[in-house]
This record gives structure tokens, sequence and C-alpha cells, in this order.
């Protein structure tokens, strides 16, 4: 639901960076309100692995779904590396990728300063997609979403966070409780169950690219100290509030 971790800088880039997948996801692919349209920006958009590894001979058009267009083959290339982390399946596909972006985002921001966090936050989906590309490098199946950006941020939390409690809501039958939980419990089971649905399911297929979410995971635990501002994380350790203009004086953009 949210984690118990304030933060000191305007957290600008997370929302800039859900502003544009809202915006992405509304204008380019209609909203979803279109099966066309929002096959044709997937298939346009969407990181294709066998286009970009050079498989696609013999692939001229792919199946998404039954009620949707066949996906057919020809547009970007490696430009959809980055163009892919900003487009979505579905509502409930981008409105659960925001909302872990804002609860983990603003404080990996908060520790990194702003333009060092959307390089960080690029690079590590960038690193997902690849991953994704290299455990299937022949797949025609477009690949989508910002969640191996976001596993990227996830990694990072749970090396400069791990005991941060995180309010997690839990269902069983009709019990129903918000239960506090340190983050590395969380974000380790997360990782876990990542693991072993990206070896059981079909790496080639359709579905969720497991394979992303390994890669943008393990990419943030690597890189989180190249990226971190150790005076942010000083600043945090001590409760400081700073102002915008101090953020710009001190230079920690």
């Amino acid at each position: 639901m949210r984690d118990e971790n304030p933060t000191s800088l305007a957290p600008l880039i997370t929302y800039l960076l859900v502003g544009l997948n809202i915006a992405a996801w509304i204008l380019i692919q209609g909203a979803g309100m279109s099966a066309e349209v929002l096959a044709n920006a997937v298939c346009a958009f969407g990181a294709i692995p066998a286009e970009i590894t050079g498989s696609a001979e013999g692939f001229r058009a792919v199946e998404l779904a039954p009620d949707l267009p066949p996906c057919v083959l020809g547009g970007l290339t490696t430009e959809a590396l980055l163009t892919s982390m900003f487009m979505h399946g579905s509502w409930l596909h981008l409105i659960s990728n925001m909302w872990f972006l804002w609860i983990f985002g603003n404080n990996i921001e908060d520790s990194m300063g702003h333009l060092r966090f959307l390089a960080f936050y690029l690079i590590a989906g960038v690193l997902a997609a690849v991953t994704h590309i290299v455990m299937a490098p022949t797949s025609p199946v477009p690949m989508v979403g910002a969640s191996g950006a976001i596993s990227g941020v996830m990694g990072a939390y749970l090396l400069l966070y791990p005991r941060i409690r995180i309010q997690t809501l839990f269902f069983f039958i009709i019990f129903i409780k918000v239960i506090p939980i340190p983050a590395w419990i969380v974000l380790i089971w997360w990782f876990v169950l990542q693991v072993f649905s990206g070896v059981a399911a079909p790496v080639d297929g359709g579905g969720v690219a497991f394979w992303a979410h390994i890669g943008g995971f393990v990419a943030g635990l690597v890189m989180v100290k190249l990226f971190e501002n150790r005076q942010l994380v000083a600043a945090r350790r001590h409760r400081v509030q700073l102002s915008p203009f101090e953020v710009a004086h001190r230079g920690w953009w």
C-alpha cells in the first residue's frame, strides 16, 4: 500500500515518469478504448526480440490475442528498448506499475537527486529489456511496460532501505488486514517469485516478461552505489528537509 519512508526532496522525476506513462497510455495507446489502436501502439513501440536480434526472418506478423489485429513486424529496433518502457497492455498493467513506481521511486530519487535518478531508471529499464531479449532472442512477441525499470528501483530500495516497513494489504478468504512488513522481506519474496516464474514460464511466449523483472532488479542492486548521492543519503539519515534552492545550489541534481 505504502512505505514508512518520508522524503526530503520533491520527487520531480517520479512525477514526470508517472505523467509520461499516463500520457503515452492515453495519447498513443488510446487508453485501451480501441483494440486496434492499442495493438498498433504495442507493435510500433514495443521491444520485439526477434527484430532487435535480426532473427525475424520468416515472421511477418504475430497474433497477440484472438480479439486483436495481428502485430506486423518491421517497426522500431534498438530504439524500442526505451519506448517500450512507456507502453502498457491494460489499465491494470499501468496502474499497478505506477503504484509501485510511486511507492519506491520517490525514496530512490531522494537518495540520488533528480537527474541521477532519471539516468538510473532508464538504464535499468534498458538492461531489463536486454535480459529478456537474451533469454528469448527469437521471440516475435512485443514486450511493453515500465516494470523492468521499476524492478531496478526496487533492487535499489532493497540495498538502501531494507528495514523500512512496507504497509502491505493481505487477503485470506474474508480476512483483510494491512500489516507492516520490513522491505527486505517484501522485496526478496517478490524477487524469488519472479525467479520461480521465469524458470517455469516459456520465455518466448506471451504473458509476463519475468526475466525482464529479474534483470532490472539485479541491475538496480549493482548500479545503486554508482548513482547514490552520499550527501543526500547523509541528509536523509539526519532528516534534513531541503528546499529546491538548496538542492540546486549544492549541485544535487
